[in-house]
């Protein structure tokens, strides 16, 4: 099987079920610890030509763009935010629709994302993953009984449908990924990674779907998760 790896330019993932929250203009910043910031929003604009996050030190003056989404038709999208200056930053987001018409959503700050701490497992796991093994179904239910989904930091899908790899930047230390089909069927591994950021053509998994992946440092499984492939191929 062939492989084709590209470097990785950005943090935006898209995955459905990302998150359980309100549909555009309103969106949700969580913080999920480690100096990252999720901005997230769900997409129910017939037409929409771009969405741009913009961040500031108020809520109301002195916003800039951090990023403008490439694909801002995606239904359900996001983007890590791991460069603010501090935790309580205001974010918003520019929306363009059709005929020049614009619109800002309402200023957010973040919020500590207590969701994603109650499936850690008891082990110290500083890449902040999901272990399969304590948490079947990647997803835990809300005051509101709504299932929520919170994507790897290290495997995920992107707006185009690739999935993308994105691990910690020490040189010295020797990363596998191992790749599953959601019933556990072994798919291929990746050994010895070279590259720390970088991109899998989405062929190789052959069908949209759930896939699940073990990630490895130095031969230690230090996180078990899984990710979605959209239908678009």
């Amino acid at each position: 099987m062939k492989y084709s790896f590209l470097f990785l330019c950005s943090s935006l993932f898209s995955v459905p079920g990302l998150f359980a929250q309100d549909t555009l203009p309103k969106f949700s910043v969580r913080n999920v610890g480690n100096n990252r910031y999720i901005v997230s929003w769900v997409n129910n604009f017939e037409t929409i030509k771009q969405i741009s996050i913009q961040r500031s030190f108020d809520s109301l003056h002195n916003y800039k763009t951090i990023l403008t989404v490439p694909d801002p038709t995606t239904r359900q999208n996001g983007f890590v935010d791991t460069k603010a200056p501090n935790d309580h930053m205001f974010y918003r987001l520019y929306i363009l629709l059709e005929k020049g018409v614009y619109l800002f959503s309402d200023a957010r700050r973040p919020v500590f994302d207590s969701l994603r701490k109650t499936v850690y497992t008891n082990k110290t796991d500083r890449l902040g993953g999901i272990d399969s093994v304590t948490a079947p179904n990647f997803g835990i239910n809300n005051k509101n009984g709504v299932n929520v989904f919170t994507p790897s930091m290290h495997v995920y899908t992107y707006s185009d449908g690739f999935v993308r790899i994105h691990l910690p930047p020490d040189e010295d230390k020797k990363y596998s990924i191992k790749f599953y089909e959601d019933d556990g069927s072994f798919l291929f591994e990746l050994k010895d990674i070279r590259t720390r950021k970088f991109k899998i053509d989405k062929t190789n998994f052959y069908h949209a779907g759930w896939f699940r992946f073990e990630l490895f440092e130095n031969g230690k499984l230090i996180e078990k998760h899984k990710f979605y492939l959209q239908k678009d191929f």
